[in-house]
C-alpha cells in the first residue's frame, strides 16, 4: 500500500502555503522531509494525515482517496508522532502506549488482555518496559519519545508520520530515535519523518524530499539527493561535506 500525494495544494483557510505537491510512500521504505523553517513541512504533515484538507489535489490511501477513509480506519493505518507533546496528565507510560488501541476500540472501552499484550511488546521493542509504572510526566524528553513511539506502533499502522522526532533531544536520544526510525522501515512500515538535519536523513531514509518555499524542489535516493549543491539551495547557506571514515558516507556541516 502506498500514501500518496497528487498536484497538492496546502494551506490554513485562506492562506496557501504549497502548491504543485506530488510525493510518493511505500510501505518498507523511509522518506525524510527536509526544509527550512516555514517552508510547509507541518502544514504537509497535516495535510497528508487528514487533519487538513487539501486545498486542491488529492491525498491517496492504497487505491481510495483518504477523504474515503472515517477517522477510525484512517488511525488503524496511519499514526502520527508529533514534533511537541506536553505532558499535562501524570499517565502511566503504560497507559500513554495503550492509547494507541484506542484505533481499535473506542474511547469508552476497557483495555483487553490483547491490548495490553501489544503495549506490552511496544514497551519492550523500544527498551521502555522498565518505566511502565513511571508517571508519564517524570521520564526525560528522549523516554518520552520513545512512549510516543510506542503509542503509535500500538496502533498497528502501515504508515508512521513523526514530526522532526528529534527536535529537543540530546545527542544520544537522537541517534536512538534514528535508528528505531530506520528500524521500523526495515520492519516494513512506511516512515515519513522531518528534519532540519541531512545527517539525518542520510543515516535512517531512503529517500528524501525537499521542500522549500511551499515547493518540491528535488526527490529521490538520499545519496544522490542531499550533496552540496541541492542543500545550499534549499537552505540558502554555503555547506561543507566530509567523508565519514567508517561509513564512507557523506556528513554536512553549515559552513
Amino acid at each position: 500500500m502506498n500514501l500518496s500525494a497528487h498536484d497538492l495544494t496546502i494551506g490554513y483557510g485562506d492562506h496557501v502555503v504549497g502548491s504543485g505537491l506530488d510525493l510518493l510512500l511505500k510501505t518498507g521504505e523511509v522518506l525524510a522531509l527536509l526544509g527550512p523553517n516555514g517552508s510547509g513541512k507541518t502544514t504537509l504533515l497535516k495535510t497528508l494525515l487528514g487533519l487538513l484538507p487539501p486545498r486542491a489535489g488529492e491525498v491517496r490511501l492504497g487505491d481510495r482517496p483518504l477523504a474515503s477513509y472515517s477517522a477510525r480506519e484512517r488511525a488503524q493505518r496511519i499514526a502520527y508522532v508529533p514534533q511537541f507533546h506536553a505532558a499535562t496528565f501524570a499517565f502511566m507510560v503504560e497507559t500513554v502506549v495503550l492509547m494507541g488501541r484506542t484505533a481499535h476500540g473506542t474511547i469508552f472501552s476497557r483495555p483487553s488482555a490483547a491490548d495490553r499484550a501489544v503495549a506490552a511488546r511496544m514497551l519492550e521493542r523500544f527498551g521502555i518496559a522498565h518505566l511502565a509504572g513511571r508517571p508519564y510526566t517524570k521520564i526525560s524528553g528522549g523516554e518520552r519519545q520513545l512512549t510516543l513511539l510506542a503509542r503509535a506502533l500500538a496502533q498497528e499502522p502501515q504508515f508512521v508520520v513523526l514530526d522532526e522526532p528529534t527536535a529537543s533531544l540530546d545527542f544520544g536520544n537522537q541517534g536512538r530515535v534514528m535508528q528505531e526510525i530506520r528500524g521500523l522501515g526495515a520492519s516494513g512500515h512506511g516512515v515519513l519523518f522531518t528534519t532540519h538535519d541531512p545527517n539525518h536523513a542520510m543515516r535512517a531514509a531512503n529517500r528524501a524530499f525537499l521542500l522549500r518555499g511551499g515547493k518540491g524542489i528535488a526527490e529521490g535516493e538520499v545519496g544522490t539527493i542531499l550533496n552540496r549543491a541541492q542543500l545550499e539551495a534549499l537552505y540558502g547557506t554555503k555547506v561543507s561535506v566530509f567523508q565519514d571514515r567508517d561509513s564512507g558516507g557523506n556528513v554536512f556541516l553549515p559552513a
